[in-house]
């Protein structure tokens, strides 16, 4: 029942984050280019296999090995409250284009930081980035086969560059926060 409440708090945060991110004007003339402050909770979601110490003992692990199975409980969580952020989001804020191009997105990222994270190699920061570029990827494969023209991959050079930089930005904002997630789970048990 508490792990209930906890992703139904953490859905509401990333919906707020969905909303904040909206009202943000971050755009330098490219579409598509957003901060993905929401994917931050699929982030933390994803390293948290069976509570936060998880995160903090797989953040001190120098070796880089990933211990736990391909599709554990954090991330089937994580999973599930993106897609419910993104139909909700979308049925809130925007249209369905709009989810058409998030759930696409989110599912190139997805796999992309799973894979990342499974193979052991990559930090945070490095998943983290891993989710950005693949987001855009996976919208830009989708825009291609909306509008039938290859015209739009002219963009990739510049949503790779954004998805680095706004993905390492939200992979050290993860790591930051661990900590402190880790004190609230030790005081709320």
């Amino acid at each position: 029942m508490r792990r209930t409440v906890e992703l139904g708090f953490l859905l509401a945060l990333a919906l707020i984050l969905s909303y904040v991110e909206s009202l943000i004007p971050f755009s330098f003339g490219i579409p598509g280019i957003k901060l993905g402050l929401p994917n931050l909770i699929v982030l933390l979601l994803l390293y948290d296999t069976s509570g936060v110490e998880n995160i903090l003992a797989e953040h001190e692990d120098r070796s880089g090995v990933a211990k736990e199975k391909a599709f554990s409980r954090g991330a089937r969580e994580a999973l599930m409250v993106n897609a419910l952020r993104i139909v909700l989001s979308g049925f809130l804020f925007s249209n369905l284009y709009t989810i058409l191009y998030a759930l696409s997105g989110a599912a190139f990222s997805f796999l992309a930081m799973l894979m990342g994270k499974k193979c052991g190699r990559f930090s945070m920061i490095g998943v983290s980035v891993l989710g950005g570029v693949f987001h855009n990827i996976g919208q830009m494969i989708v825009a291609m086969l909306v509008v039938e023209t290859f015209a739009v991959s002219y963009y990739a050079p510049f949503l790779i560059v954004a998805g680095t930089a706004t993905g390492a930005l939200l992979g050290i904002a993860g790591m930051e926060l661990v900590p402190y997630l880790h004190k609230m789970g030790r005081k709320g048990k």
